[in-house]
């Protein structure tokens, strides 16, 4: 890695962190480029030279952890022991836990709790046992988009309880009680 590619990795680390630290004080509505610039200390064209705007800069920053809980989903697909899985996710959560916090807790919600359920819903498409057996209740109605629908919201609420009640339970203790529940009803 060249010299010039630690500092723009530097530069946008700067900026990202900038933008989240602001989003604990207010609304992305609120914040300029300016601020984040100064919080990042890096100048306004540095920002604009990385991103379009400060949400284009959220969407990528979110985008960016998306992409990291699929890898760790990847990693994890053959195996069958949910808890192990959701290890994964909780320590991520935890190592990352500024991102979460915000977008979670505080003023981030909105722009990434629908981002974090769609991720959520799509890993559990992938789960053989919900898509096992699936019958039509009705011609509205599908089993398993009613199953998948009712896990993918309940994983996203125990997160968002998480972070809420700031990690009241070690990732591993979360691990074992939200594995057993979907080891139990998958």
């Amino acid at each position: 890695m060249s010299k010039m590619d630690r500092r723009i990795i530097k530069s946008q680390e700067a900026i990202k962190k900038a933008l989240l630290e602001l989003m604990i004080q207010k609304k992305i509505d609120q914040i300029t480029i300016q601020e984040i610039s100064d919080r990042a200390n890096v100048s306004r064209r540095t920002v604009y030279l990385h991103y379009i705007d400060k949400f284009d800069l959220l969407d990528q920053l979110i985008e960016e952890h998306i992409y990291e809980l699929r890898k760790l989903c990847e990693s994890a697909a053959d195996n069958t022991v949910y808890s192990d899985t959701v290890l994964l996710w909780f320590e991520y959560f935890e190592s990352h836990y500024l991102f979460f916090s915000t977008m979670l807790a505080n003023q981030g919600g909105p722009f990434f709790r629908s981002r974090f359920l769609e991720f959520v819903l799509q890993e559990l498409k992938k789960v053989e046992s919900i898509t096992e057996g699936s019958s039509q209740v009705s011609s509205d109605v599908n089993d398993e988009d009613v199953t998948i629908q009712f896990f993918g919201a309940a994983i996203v609420g125990v997160v968002e309880w998480w972070f809420n009640n700031e990690n009241p339970s070690p990732p591993h203790a979360m691990a074992q009680r939200v594995g057993a529940l979907l080891e139990r009803n998958l």
